[in-house]
């Protein structure tokens, strides 16, 4: 569908019978209405109480969602994901590995050989997870034949010469020494399968705090308490996903008790309700990235000054005032602000459009039409893109916004087009790096593929000195501000909303670290 129209208005109110039919689940979720089922051994002062079932509401993927948590790319699919399954690693609050079924990992001297040794856990089905089952995940995940999130990030991994050294020890081998190798554990995507697994969406097994019950593909999906958790059971006897793809189902599913915990608000949505006393509003403060991503590989942006063109063109303070409603900060073109290693000595790049016009006649695109892609799958995304063409038509440049389908949107970007609206959620800024930015990372949207900032990436990881390391960074990270795909203009407050009485969920942890959506340590009071 095309639309260049005008800011998007909010999206209709959807009363409690056209959710339920919405999301198929009328007669099951009103029998497993919050604080249900269970026992209550709290004593009224706080602590953590058993029992219910938690319904959480996330925007999804539509009929082609799955449960295979090597293919989990939306974050619905990663909040299923780490319901069901864990990796050896993930990331905490401050974006460093935190061991999980590692227990822990000793380098040797050459940092090209990491032992690592794992816990004691056992999957649903009560087999214990092994070093057989970590090396079959992680050989899965690379196969040439398939295309899983997290193969770049395994890439510095031999796994032919990687092998077990006892049912709970691995010895992986490495191609080149690696400092930061912990992070490869934590990568994104990178979950831990059961040797035999031979399917993930009839009767998935994993070892995550959650045991499978039932999943409908773009609807529901049932998870109930694994008891003999590694980390200690989880206090809910359920958790239930609902996908609702339209901001104001969640919310109004949230006021109307239908669910009880709602997956991104915008940030007009939030203010609206803080503070009011019907349900709680959770802010994970510069949380999300936002930005335009631009196709290096194709017309117009294969052109380094139209790229360049466009990072002057955008009012970034406008698009974080307009599209965000001023609930983040600005970007300067780069990803990771606040985190280890980000480059934050370069300049903040500001508008100029006079100096936009002028590269832009250099590369003889002085009339240059262009289409965005953007969609109501994300806030803010429709009103950046209209924000934007606005910015853009004073540069002499015709932006046409296109809308495309909330479902498939993520998919539909990554190969098709050549501008796009685009946000990630927190990651170190290394594996930012590995999984977009390689000539060979499986979701590299903005095409970049140049062997010699590969290099810079291997020299990094190389090295084992954190100064000399954090100077390779940075210069990669100069050449990325300079003539890179992505104009990072903001950094989204992450905002959630919850019924009053969920309590235990994180206040600071950023979206896609450990303690985001982790429904095992959540309770209803």
């Amino acid at each position: 569908m095309h639309d260049d129209s005008t800011r998007s208005l909010p999206f209709p109110a959807l009363r409690r019978r056209g959710f339920l039919a919405a999301t198929g689940l009328g007669a099951l979720t009103l029998a497993g209405c919050g604080g249900g089922s269970g026992s209550d051994d709290g004593a009224g002062d706080g602590s953590p109480k058993k029992g219910g079932r938690l319904r959480a509401a996330f925007a999804g993927g539509g009929a082609s969602e799955t449960l295979d948590p090597h293919l989990a790319n939306l974050f619905a699919d990663v909040a299923r994901a780490k319901a069901l399954f864990d990796k050896l690693a993930d990331y905490g609050a401050d974006l460093s590995a935190q061991p999980r079924l590692a227990e822990k990992w000793e380098p040797n001297k050459t940092l090209d050989r990491w032992r690592v040794t794992l816990r004691e856990a056992t999957f649903h089905d009560g087999s214990p997870v092994t070093a057989k089952d970590v090396l079959h995940s992680y050989r899965r995940i690379a196969d040439p034949k398939q295309a899983f999130r997290a193969k770049a990030s395994l890439e510095p991994i031999d796994l032919d010469a990687s092998r077990a050294t006892g049912e709970r020890v691995i010895e992986f081998v490495l191609k080149r020494p690696t400092a930061e190798f912990p992070n490869v554990l934590a990568a994104f995507g990178a979950y831990i399968v059961p040797e035999n697994a031979t399917g993930f969406d009839k009767e998935p097994v994993g070892s995550g705090p959650f045991r499978f019950v039932s999943f409908t593909p773009g609807r529901s999906a049932v998870f109930r308490r694994y008891d003999d958790y590694w980390e200690g059971a989880p206090h809910l006897d359920e958790i239930e996903f609902v996908v609702a793809n339209e901001e104001s189902a969640r919310v109004n599913a949230l006021l109307g008790g239908q669910i009880e915990y709602a997956h991104e608000l915008n940030p007009t949505t939030a203010r609206a309700h803080e503070d009011k006393g019907q349900i709680e509003i959770v802010r994970l403060r510069g949380s999300a990235m936002q930005a335009f991503c631009m196709k290096t590989d194709r017309p117009p942006f294969d052109d380094e000054r139209v790229r360049q063109a466009f990072f002057l063109i955008a009012d970034r303070q406008e698009l974080v005032d307009g599209a965000l409603s001023g609930a983040g900060e600005v970007g300067n073109d780069l990803f990771g602000k606040g985190y280890e290693y980000y480059a934050d000595g370069l300049p903040q790049r500001e508008q100029d459009l006079d100096r936009a016009r002028a590269l832009l006649k250099q590369a003889g695109a002085e009339d240059l039409r262009v289409t965005l892609d953007t969609s109501a799958v994300a806030a803010g995304f429709t009103e950046a893109a209209s924000i934007f063409r606005d910015q853009a038509k004073k540069a002499g440049v015709t932006v046409e916004v296109r809308m495309g389908s909330k479902d498939s949107y993520w998919s539909d970007i990554l190969d098709n087009g050549a501008l796009c609206c685009y946000r990630s959620g927190a990651m170190p800024i290394e594996a930012h790096i590995s999984q977009r930015l390689l000539t060979d990372s499986t979701t590299n949207a903005t095409k970049w593929r140049h062997k010699d900032f590969d290099a810079l990436y291997q020299q990094a990881q190389s090295t084992r000195d954190r100064t000399e390391r954090a100077a390779v960074y940075e210069r990669m990270q100069r050449r990325l501000h300079g003539e890179g795909g992505f104009l990072i203009w903001g950094f989204a407050d992450w905002i959630i909303a919850t019924a009053r009485n969920v309590k235990g969920v994180d206040t600071k942890a950023p979206a896609n670290t450990l303690d985001w959506a982790r429904f095992d340590t959540v309770w209803l009071a």
